[in-house]
């Protein structure tokens, strides 16, 4: 694939409202427990990306009808619990881990076996975390014991109920567990021990799902769904995605002058780790509120320039922002002081090693960092201003390109992201709506 490099300069304040796209996580889930249902399925709002459109395949692959309609929802026909019929083809999905990860968890609950297929980064990363538990469940992999893609997946006629306790806590692996319990002649039980996104049992019960969601005083939660399932149809409004709004809020934050409201973004207490870190470093947000939406909270977020400060972000926090590391990297360097990341071991078996992009790409820009194990300190350089000029090597991943776009919107020089072809997989038109606010966002020569 040609690389699609980008630039992005100091320009003036950014001004103006921006709907966010729909979240990324609710739009798999969505499809998917529609595909799952028997019946006719409506969802508004679903993120029309790379990885969504993927998704999207590999259910059409296995049998579900689904049609984008003329007034932009998406019509799903779907084949009930136990009636995906086995792929003509191979299920790619491209960059997407969360796609893999859930639909492993879908045909790991379903007499069918499927081949599992990736592009390159997507085959560097693990699976064995998922396909683990599964296998406890009855599904098998071939070659055996194979742990990355490509990979063929055995799913089981009539799936074990387990009890498991993840050992490092993701969303991804409970959220794989729980739709191959669907189909469980049993309880499927998991515990985690500190809370991640729960989007998947928030829609389990929308779907009608006996599932239940206890709080432990240890400070994790305790899982119990009961299989053999009946999903009911739904029709759902996706709401807008926080990990996107990441993007544009922290623009506003650290360019002069600016001013801008992101319209209808989930405010789940499990996603919304980075709003909290930022309000700490003395962001201006304020949040009105709006109508739920696929059972989340939404709220439009008023921004405004802010004079951000360092800050210390505790390891526990990490589920609840993990995927907003890398933009946060980038408000720190623009706060006063020193800002500390810890407990960032996760980012390292991301659609990169986020955590070294991040620090190759402070240190092209004239940033200084230090990295003590998996925690990051970043110092920041409020009143000496961001040199930028750096070109950053994106490693093929969406969040690191957007986030030193976000850099270059306030540095003194423009800072150069080598592709960001694949800002398509989470939020296809990125540059054209920050444009819209006014940002200076370029194609490079390649």
């Amino acid at each position: 694939m040609t690389q699609q490099p980008l630039s992005a300069r100091a320009a003036g304040p950014l001004r103006g409202r921006l709907a966010v796209p729909g979240d990324k996580s609710i739009s798999h889930r969505a499809l998917i427990l529609s595909s799952l249902a028997a019946g006719e399925s409506h969802i508004a709002g679903l993120l029309q990306s790379d990885d969504i459109l993927a998704t999207a395949e590999a259910l059409s692959r296995l049998g579900a009808v689904i049609t984008h309609l003329p007034d932009g929802r998406v019509r799903v026909l779907g084949r009930g619990l136990g009636g995906l019929t086995p792929p003509q083809g191979e299920l790619d999905f491209g960059n997407s881990g969360t796609g893999a990860r859930l639909m492993m968890g879908v045909v790991a609950g379903q007499d069918i076996a499927a081949r599992f297929i990736g592009d390159a980064s997507l085959s560097t990363r693990p699976m064995g975390r998922v396909l683990e538990p599964l296998a406890l469940m009855g599904a098998r992999t071939e070659p055996e014991g194979r742990t990355h893609l490509p990979l063929t997946l055995h799913g089981s006629e009539m799936p074990v109920p387990i009890t498991y306790q993840v050992p490092v806590p993701s969303a991804q692996v409970k959220s794989a567990l729980l739709l191959a319990g669907l189909s469980s002649p049993g309880r499927t039980t998991i515990t985690e021990a500190r809370p991640t996104r729960d989007h998947t049992e928030r829609m389990l019960a929308i779907y009608g799902a006996a599932i239940t969601v206890t709080e432990l005083e240890s400070g994790g939660r305790r899982i119990e769904l009961q299989g053999e399932a009946e999903l009911n149809p739904q029709d759902i409004t996706v709401p807008g995605d926080p990990s996107s709004a990441a993007f544009p809020a922290v623009a506003a934050l650290i360019t002069p002058g600016s001013d801008i409201t992101l319209e209808n973004v989930m405010i789940n207490p499990d996603r919304n780790g980075l709003f909290v870190t930022l309000e700490e470093m003395g962001a201006d947000i304020e949040y009105i509120p709006r109508e739920s939406r696929a059972g989340e909270q939404i709220a439009d977020l008023h921004l405004s320039f802010s004079h951000l400060h360092g800050v210390d972000v505790p390891a526990g926090r990490a589920p609840s922002m993990i995927d907003e590391y890398p933009v946060l990297a980038v408000a720190a360097a623009f706060a006063e002081g020193d800002s500390w990341l810890r407990g960032l071991s996760e980012l390292r078996v991301k659609e990169s090693d986020r955590l070294a992009a991040i620090t190759a790409g402070l240190a092209a820009n004239g940033v200084d960092f230090e990295l003590h194990g998996d925690d990051l300190l970043v110092r920041g350089r409020r009143r000496a201003g961001i040199p930028g000029g750096g070109r950053v090597k994106t490693h093929m991943d969406h969040r690191i390109a957007m986030a030193f776009l976000v850099m270059g919107l306030a540095s003194e020089k423009p800072v150069i992201v080598d592709d960001g072809a694949m800002i398509a997989t989470s939020f296809p038109d990125f540059s054209g709506l920050m444009r819209r606010l006014g940002a200076a966002i370029d194609q490079e020569e390649t």
